[in-house]
């Protein structure tokens, strides 16, 4: 990992469908992030459409114009930028989260965990790979959303080298309490950087809270977003991660043939 990293969440309400106006309002959320020198933006889950099951097969067939998109805008704003996207697979679709890193494609990752309360299995195809990816600002692994109520994902990506890990989401009221716990558990017990972003407002039928989050290796929350449109910002220090690693050795003292 670089010494510092500038990181950032985009937390936006995402317009049910609407690829254009989602479109609009990550570019301007880039933009303006890139005018105070953010090295890393994440965005919500699905941040192109939301789960706009009935049209998901259709709104999957613009993904790779909007991942061009993407990759111009990581080129030109020297940016990391990751989140999820529809991703055509046959009759379903992956939830797929994809990772630009200042004008190429580092990374792509397939939703491991399907919410079946909200019938995600139904419409979306589960992904069987982990992704920790290097990147221009360190190594980055990445969860999607229902993978954080799954610790041993977190911990894989962890002993993979992951140094921060990404959180696109699309969580929604009334589980806020559970998405704050669980990333600060997350970053917690793993001893890591966080950054999560969520969507907020109604979309569709679902009300949204935000709080979007940025943690740091302790758990303590950097940044965080309340519950309209923002972009918590925080700088991530490598030296404190390897200092804390030091202080309190849990990844040393593991006892993996013991679990």
């Amino acid at each position: 990992m670089q010494n510092t990293v500038k990181a950032a969440a985009v937390q936006f309400t995402i317009k049910l469908g609407d690829v254009e106006t989602n479109l609009i309002q990550v570019k301007g959320a880039l933009q303006r992030l890139a005018q105070h020198g953010v090295e890393l933006a994440v965005l919500p889950e699905m941040w192109s459409c939301g789960f706009a099951y009935r049209e998901l097969n259709q709104l999957a067939q613009r993904t790779p114009e909007l991942l061009e998109e993407l990759e111009t805008l990581s080129r030109d704003l020297g940016m990391v930028i990751v989140g999820s996207l529809p991703e055509a697979h046959g009759e379903k679709v992956f939830n797929t989260a994809y990772l630009m890193d200042r004008g190429r494609l580092a990374g792509s990752y397939r939703k491991m965990h399907l919410f079946s309360l909200m019938g995600e299995d139904r419409s979306l195809d589960s992904g069987a790979a982990t992704l920790v990816a290097q990147t221009s600002i360190g190594k980055v692994g990445v969860m999607i959303c229902y993978d954080l109520r799954f610790p041993e994902l977190a911990r894989k990506l962890t002993l993979e080298g992951a140094e921060i890990i990404v959180v696109p989401g699309e969580w929604p009221k009334p589980r806020e309490e559970h998405w704050r716990i669980l990333l600060r558990a997350r970053a917690i017990e793993n001893q890591l950087f966080v950054v999560a972003a969520n969507c907020c407002g109604m979309v569709g039928k679902l009300d949204f809270f935000g709080a979007s989050l940025i943690i740091d290796p302790k758990g303590e929350i950097l940044a965080q977003g309340g519950y309209q449109s923002c972009e918590p910002v925080a700088t991530l220090d490598a030296a404190e991660m390897e200092s804390w690693r030091a202080s309190i050795t849990c990844l040393k003292d593991r006892r993996p043939e013991c679990y």
